[in-house]
């Protein structure tokens, strides 16, 4: 753990210790961890940008503080144009605009995530049964799947399923489960459990942050569940990530780097990142 400074808060007569950049406060033998109020609302945040709604109760209960203080977030994040508040919680408020036109919120980075699609075909082969999972990377890859033959593509992702469905030479299979709007996806422990008893060739599984403590992460706790059965569901893993999500953490940890086989990414890459993928043996691609 990483130590810096200590300062005095006169005002207070408290100490205040700053460990990885999270500020302590040492009142007697007391040791208590704050997480600053703009920390946690970047939190919420990222849940509604996954799942488009939240409520307070569960809001709560996720960060442990008092539901005053998740409808005080809440009202600072609707004050900045970002939510809108109902009854007992928030939704995202451009979520109704996503769904009406099918397009997702993440549209960063597009020009690294289409050259990661584009090496992906080099290891989708006539005959394969695929799982494509849900995201911005994986929907590239579906884009660049248009005109392959003798294809079976399984898929949580409504966007995906659209844009698949009509090809000719590509059987679509959807799980079930509960809608998240954001994403166009299906998630949930009904979506899990489509995957029992299914064996495929090769899983291509997206991720929204990805840490060596931390492992493979992801912002909804409901997409875990589902992300695991692909998992179990495939002989090979390949995990699709543009450089910018290494050495980053989201809200819920799916497991360790060892669940994956490949990681494809851009050149963008730091050889800090290309260590810990070879320290546990992750066959890198890089896509350029």
């Amino acid at each position: 753990m990483h130590f810096e400074r200590k300062t005095r808060n006169r005002l207070v007569g408290l100490s205040v210790l700053t460990i990885s950049g999270i500020p302590i406060i040492l009142e007697g033998t007391k040791l208590l961890i704050i997480m600053l109020a703009n920390q946690r609302r970047e939190k919420i945040l990222e849940l509604l940008k996954e799942d488009g709604s939240a409520k307070v109760i569960d809001l709560s209960r996720i960060f442990k503080v008092t539901e005053v203080t998740i409808r005080q977030d809440l009202e600072k994040l609707e004050k900045d144009g970002l939510v809108l508040r109902e009854h007992g919680g928030a939704y995202l408020k451009n979520v109704e605009d996503q769904v009406r036109t099918f397009s997702l919120a993440n549209q960063e980075n597009m020009d690294k995530k289409e050259l990661i699609a584009s090496k992906c075909l080099e290891y989708i082969e006539s005959g394969d049964t695929i799982i494509l999972d849900s995201g911005s990377t994986t929907t590239e890859i579906a884009k660049k799947l248009i005109g392959f033959k003798n294809l079976t593509v399984i898929t949580n992702a409504l966007n995906i399923a659209l844009k698949l469905g009509a090809e000719p030479g590509i059987e679509v299979i959807m799980t079930g489960g509960e809608f998240k709007p954001p994403t166009l996806s299906l998630t949930g422990q009904k979506a899990a459990d489509f995957f029992k008893g299914i064996n495929v060739q090769k899983l291509f599984l997206a991720t929204a942050g990805i840490s060596l403590k931390s492992g493979l992460t992801y912002p909804s706790i409901s997409d875990i569940v589902v992300k695991k059965a692909m998992i179990d569901a495939a002989e090979t893993t390949y995990l699709v990530a543009d450089s910018t999500k290494m050495g980053k953490s989201a809200f819920a940890s799916l497991g360790a780097l060892s669940l994956i086989d490949y990681i494809i990414t851009d050149a963008g890459i730091e050889d800090k990142h290309r260590k810990i993928f070879n320290d546990n043996e992750i066959e890198l691609i890089i896509a350029d």
